[in-house]
């Protein structure tokens, strides 16, 4: 039975891995993180740094800026509100582009440069350019972070139209527009190559012309053809059908999406995760592929909200903070993934204070260094957690109860939603400080679920105690 249990966990996860599609996007947004983690740092220094209180309001952040002498440095606060708009209001941007390079080397076209300039072409081909506003003359319309707000006291006398000139919606590069970005990068691309490589649409020049001239030439119709179809598809969705794809894609994937960022569904994916941990097979790096679209738009949306209100909790009062994704990447970093999947620091303390084999106390020496920064292969593997029934259990309890404490603990307001994507190797505590936005419960939630992954533990090192060593491993 487990034997057909591995296998079959075996087989799938090697489908998952060598899947074209699925490999693509999980390395457009590995390509993509470190943007990701720069745009919400600066949402970071904009709250810890620059942002200082008038005087005679309640203090809400342990800000730099709020310490007598240092009140300038709120005059620096466009340095980072830049800078995150930069990094997380071109994300569907960035990813179509990654997804289609990724893509089209797995498919074979290495080093075509083509490929990224016609995935940004045609997504921006599906983008409504023009918009229309309603306001009076005496009103004036502006743009604040690409949504469009009418001045006091606009009503719906006159129309106004605004250019293509004034560019497109902030909704159409974002977050918001993340799966059209993917399904743009996967579905243009994959027509793209096969019509190159079927070489009917190829313009073949003498060989006395350039070879880049000639590569461009070679690639003409098939883009001609691709951007085409993108706008033809446009045309259909705007004009015909009467609503943009990027609002449509919104609606098909919004059911998804609360089920992948909801608590039942988060901890089946985790679960799935842990189960091919405990077979040898990296269940993080194969579950991504599925996971990381819908929890890098969570924490993107949680972070867009967190820079207009700075205020990292859901309560009801603040009409703003009702967005909020409780289950985000920085989420999973900081209560499923802290000190590596399984937190499997938890079992490392553990063995320190309880185990008495000196193979297990080698073994958790060497690993404390990785532990600190999240890296949990050498306990996997060194103990081995791996396919050792009497680590199963607090293998995969440890994890699921973390993950259930930060909910609840955030759920009632205790600690605050994690809203920056910190690097997943900052060292626990300091992460969930970082994470919430500089929160000191927030770093307090984190002790208190690695704290419940050493007493889960526990039981289990010390009953290996009465194991040989050979016997255990």
């Amino acid at each position: 039975m487990n034997e057909k249990l591995m296998n079959g966990l075996l087989n799938i996860a090697g489908k998952m891995q060598s899947n074209k599609v699925l490999s693509a996007i999980k390395d457009a947004f590995i390509d993509n993180m470190p943007i990701v983690i720069v745009g919400a740092f600066c949402t970071l220094f904009q709250w810890v740094v620059f942002h200082h209180d008038p005087a005679g309001s309640t203090t809400v952040y342990l800000s730099i800026a709020n310490i007598p002498g240092l009140s300038w440095l709120e005059y620096l606060t466009p340095i980072a509100t830049t800078a995150n708009y930069g990094c997380m209001n071109f994300m569907a941007v960035n990813v179509c582009v990654l997804t289609a390079m990724h893509y089209a080397e797995n498919l074979g076209r290495h080093g075509d440069k083509t490929v990224p300039v016609l995935a940004i072409s045609s997504l921006v081909t599906l983008m409504n350019t023009s918009i229309t506003a309603q306001s009076t003359a005496a009103d004036v319309v502006t743009a604040s972070n690409g949504a469009l707000q009418l001045a006091k006291g606009a009503s719906e006398s006159t129309e106004i139209s605004l250019s293509a000139g004034a560019g497109v919606l902030q909704s159409f590069t974002d977050a918001n527009a993340l799966f059209v970005g993917l399904l743009v990068g996967i579905l243009v691309t994959l027509l793209y190559v096969k019509l190159v490589n079927s070489g009917k649409v190829t313009i073949k020049l003498p060989d006395s012309v350039p070879p880049n001239v000639s590569a461009s030439f070679a690639v003409l119709f098939p883009v001609a053809i691709c951007i085409l179809v993108v706008s033809v598809v446009g045309f259909i969705f705007n004009t015909v059908i009467g609503t943009n794809i990027f609002d449509l894609m919104a609606a098909i994937m919004e059911p998804l999406k609360a089920i992948m960022t909801g608590l039942p569904g988060y901890l089946l994916v985790t679960f799935l995760a842990l189960l091919l941990w405990f077979f040898g097979i990296h269940g993080d790096n194969v579950m991504s592929a599925v996971t990381a679209a819908f929890f890098t738009q969570a924490s993107a949306e949680n972070l867009a909200i967190y820079n207009q209100t700075g205020i990292p909790y859901k309560v009801a009062s603040v009409a703003a903070t009702s967005g909020y994704s409780i289950i985000s990447n920085a989420f999973n970093s900081s209560f499923y993934a802290v000190t590596g999947s399984g937190l499997t620091g938890g079992l490392v303390i553990a063995i320190m204070l309880f185990s008495k084999r000196d193979d297990y106390k080698a073994i958790a020496k060497l690993a404390i260094p990785c532990a600190i920064f999240d890296i949990n292969e050498p306990v996997i593997f060194g103990i081995p957690l791996v396919m050792n029934p009497l680590f199963a259990i607090p293998f995969f309890m440890a994890p699921i109860a973390s993950i259930v404490i930060g909910y609840v603990l955030t759920k009632i307001g205790f600690c605050p939603i994690m809203v920056v994507d910190a690097p997943w190797t900052t060292p626990p505590v300091l992460l969930g400080f970082l994470s919430s936005g500089g929160k000191l419960t927030g770093a307090l939630t984190q002790l208190i679920c690695l704290a419940a992954s050493v007493v889960i533990y526990s039981p289990f090192v010390i009953a290996a105690n009465k194991q040989p060593a050979q016997a255990a491993a």
